[in-house]
């Protein structure tokens, strides 16, 4: 490959109206004469709005599918009203990628939860890509439209496909330079893909950052941006902390570790691909896109890191027992791995005592209901909701008090430079009044 690619990502919030794609438009301007690949989500909220519509469908209530739909339709026809005129072609292409939804709602459900829903939330993707690219021809920027479905090769694990990574990188190497022979950018989707059978998978919740980093090692990028809504990687959620700090240059051990713990700025898959190639990742703003940001690379001299806050609501802990108040063996743990993996149901945290087996997971309901039912016949199960799980990488023990006071610590994991506390809030006890 003759030119120096570079690879851009541009989040659902980068791209949510009419005022933040021109943003975008203004952003690539200053990029010009770069040869760029960029990826881009679905407009804000949209992936949420598209899950809506698969659950009413699986409720059988068409109607209300129908509606959420139209609903969709009107907020993105609005957008391309205000950017282009209400005659401009785009118009036809997007309709035509909504009528993808409206052939499924006609029929009866006939296939799983997991493969709907591909189908259908993939189109989120699909609109917004056709409408930035649009947008960016219209402003004088060269872009070529690819459907990520014919680079991307996958198994059919709906919901979290696997990469054929061979596969793919040769279908990469073989489009995408062409593309760049003819045009300056070209413009893809994250988060989908497509396998063997020519039907859509997507790769996990908020998997573009994963998808950039797919075409980043493919094409040997010479460096991979996410654009964010913040100035690069923080030490905590600014929503949640004050003082709050940019965190400039990271190693890609110490990145691996932040997002394996949860940590939102980055999706978890991004950085291994990164690093086995040494290509540079930087998260920078684009609401302040002349600012520094954070750069994670192999190279960061960085001998200590302050401390990281990671916070995951949403959480529960299971705790398992063998019935006959037996010790829980290796056998027994093969048995708990096996139908963890089979439910999907990814542990956070994990704590093996004499008779029982506890764990800390996210509580997605209908997997962890299914999972329970599964284990109820060799197992008692206990089941604690409404927690939280806070990790501090490079943890202060000074700051820890403030972190859990008016918290029940439920479980606590030390290693080496990470604490791990699932807790719970408790109302704090005062005297009554007389």
């Amino acid at each position: 490959m003759s030119k120096a690619i570079q690879v851009f990502k541009f989040g659902g919030a980068s791209v949510k109206d009419v005022e933040a794609i021109k943003n975008v438009a203004n952003i690539l301007q200053t990029y010009k004469d770069k040869s760029l690949v960029i990826i881009v989500s679905a407009m804000g909220k949209t992936t949420n709005a598209l899950e809506k519509i698969v659950e009413a469908y699986f409720q059988k209530d068409t109607a209300q599918a129908m509606t959420l739909l139209a609903d969709i339709k009107t907020a993105h026809y609005q957008i391309m009203a205000n950017l282009f005129g209400k005659k401009h072609e785009v118009f036809s292409m997007v309709n035509d990628i909504f009528v993808e939804i409206e052939w499924v709602l006609e029929d009866e459900v006939q296939d799983s939860y997991d493969y709907i829903y591909d189908q259908i939330v993939s189109v989120g993707e699909l609109v917004s890509s056709k409408i930035v690219a649009t947008y960016l021809c219209d402003q004088g920027l060269s872009t070529a439209w690819l459907d990520t479905r014919d680079v991307i090769l996958t198994d059919d694990t709906f919901r979290e496909a696997r990469v054929n990574w061979e596969q793919t990188q040769q279908r990469a190497q073989k489009q995408v330079p062409t593309l760049l022979e003819k045009h300056q950018f070209v413009l893809t989707q994250g988060f989908i893909a497509g396998n063997n059978e020519n039907q859509t998978t997507t790769l996990g919740r908020e998997g573009s950052d994963f998808t950039a980093a797919i075409y980043s090692f493919c094409l040997n990028a010479t460096s991979m941006s996410i654009w964010k809504d913040v100035p690069g990687i923080l030490t905590a959620d600014p929503r949640l902390f004050d003082n709050v700090t940019l965190i400039n240059r990271l190693s890609y051990k110490e990145a691996i570790e932040m997002t394996y713990y949860g940590a939102k700025v980055i999706h978890p898959k991004t950085i291994k691909p990164l690093q086995n190639k040494n290509i540079p990742l930087y998260v920078k703003s684009f609401i302040e896109p002349a600012g520094e940001g954070t750069m994670i690379d192999d190279e960061t001299d960085v001998i200590e890191y302050p401390p990281v806050i990671v916070v995951e609501r949403n959480q529960c802990l299971l705790h398992i027992s063998t019935k006959d108040f037996s010790f829980v063996a290796e056998w027994h743990l093969s048995h708990l791995f096996k139908l963890f993996n089979e439910h999907r149901i990814k542990i956070n945290m994990m704590q093996n005592m004499a008779i029982s087996f506890s764990v800390c997971a996210t509580n997605k309901p209908d997997r962890i209901k299914d999972l329970m039912d599964a284990l109820r016949d060799d197992f008692k199960v206990v089941k604690d909701e409404n927690l939280e799980l806070i990790t501090v990488r490079n943890y202060k023990e000074e700051m820890l008090k403030d972190l859990i006071q008016d918290k029940i610590v439920l479980f606590e994991e030390r290693i080496r430079k990470t604490i791990q506390m699932v807790i719970k809030e408790v109302p704090v006890m005062k005297w009554k009044k007389n």
